[in-house]
């Protein structure tokens, strides 16, 4: 079979999802474009030799609607010929665009894709597009007649009954503040970011937190009538320890190592195995657990085998759960920070996370790294990449 690889990644810095933000003012289709435009330039590649472009986008609704892919790539400037689409696995909808264009290319359908992904989460609110937990309630009341909930409430559920307290998970979050802080002044994120408008940097680092400055913060999704529902709930989820509103887009240029080499390109990592798996959507947030045993398990790896793991902050919470029952080592997860410190544009997470994962195996000169997303309504992805080079 052809093998996938990575031969560059790239993404704006994270602008904070609210009017007077960094990106506030900036078109999505624009900031997609502005990437895509970014990666084939660096690469010294003709856009015309692009087989595919596949975006991920959550809430595609307004200036996010009416296939947000196919917009950037006009206004990119890339020739009509080059086709586009959007995709929507929730949070996970750029890792999904990888797994595609990925795929694509090992079963011989491209020779090149790019897979993106985009979300200005100020100018284009969430559930602005009619989606929430109650959405699509009707058709499946007859299995969860309670509801289900929203993502904030599955988070203070996976705390309480994997007893994570308040305090376990506003360490976590001052940690990533710190490490994110770190990488940032010394360069790690340099070679992934390309500046957007006039933001150079992440906007979303705060490298002064402090537990106990987190600690003054309230709960953010508080209500009696969960509590009743669910008495275990501690109200321990802050704007503190959750990923904050975010704007930013990201892209991957992918192709076979063939086509790599007759370009006279070097790639830098390759795709070694993918899962993508559902779990209990009450929970919502847990299955990246699964996903990442189906990885490993695909991979013919163990979790000792990997040298980093990338776990969306989603929620402090998530990568808490995920790294107790996977038993992975504490140090190697996010080491560079996470979500809570760099962000969460929805669409342009997962390769926003790729791109840090690259990054990150080549300056440590590591093998095998391994990246996950919790996506509403129960999903995840998993994918393990194998540095090159």
């Amino acid at each position: 079979m052809t093998t996938a690889v990575v031969v560059d990644v790239v993404r704006t810095p994270s602008g904070k999802g609210k009017t007077g933000g960094g990106l506030s003012e900036v078109h999505p289709a624009t900031l997609l474009a502005g990437v895509l435009s970014d990666l084939v330039a660096r690469n010294d590649l003709d856009p015309a030799l692009v087989d595919d472009v596949i975006a991920g986008c959550v809430t595609q609704s307004g200036e996010q609607a009416f296939n947000i892919a196919r917009t950037a790539v006009l206004a990119a400037g890339f020739p009509e010929s080059v086709p586009a689409t959007t995709v929507d696995r929730q949070c996970g909808s750029s890792q999904q665009a990888a797994h595609f264009a990925a795929q694509g290319v090992m079963a011989g359908a491209y020779d090149i894709a790019i897979a993106c992904g985009v979300e200005s989460m100020s100018r284009v609110p969430m559930f602005s597009n009619g989606q929430g937990a109650d959405a699509n309630r009707g058709p499946i009341a007859h299995r969860y007649p309670d509801g289900l909930v929203q993502q904030g409430i599955s988070a203070e559920v996976i705390a309480a009954r994997w007893k994570f307290d308040r305090h376990a998970l506003d360490e976590f979050a001052a940690r990533s503040h710190r490490l994110a802080a770190n990488a940032a002044a010394t360069g790690g994120f340099a070679r992934e970011i390309v500046p957007a408008g006039t933001l150079t940097s992440d906007e979303t680092i705060r490298p002064t937190t402090t537990v106990d400055g987190l600690a003054g913060l309230l709960p953010a999704f508080a209500d009696d009538e969960y509590l009743a529902r669910f008495p275990e709930i501690n109200w321990s989820i802050t704007p503190g320890n959750s990923s904050p509103l975010s704007d930013g887009a990201s892209a991957a240029l992918i192709m076979s190592e063939e086509t790599a080499k007759a370009l006279g390109l070097r790639p830098r990592a390759r795709f070694h195995s993918f899962a993508v798996t559902g779990d209990d959507p009450l929970l919502m947030l847990t299955a990246v657990v699964p996903a990442t045993r189906k990885a490993l398990e695909r991979g013919g790896l163990s979790i000792d085998d990997l040298d980093a793991y990338e776990v969306n902050e989603a929620f402090a919470p998530v990568p808490l759960v995920w790294a107790h029952e996977l038993g992975a080592d504490p140090d190697k997860l996010n080491p560079r920070g996470g979500a809570i410190a760099l962000g969460h544009p929805l669409g342009a997470s997962g390769v926003r996370i790729l791109a840090t994962l690259v990054n990150h195996l080549e300056q440590t000169e590591s093998r095998y790294g391994l990246m996950t997303m919790c996506e509403a309504g129960g999903l995840a992805n998993a994918t393990i990449l194998e540095r090159l080079g």
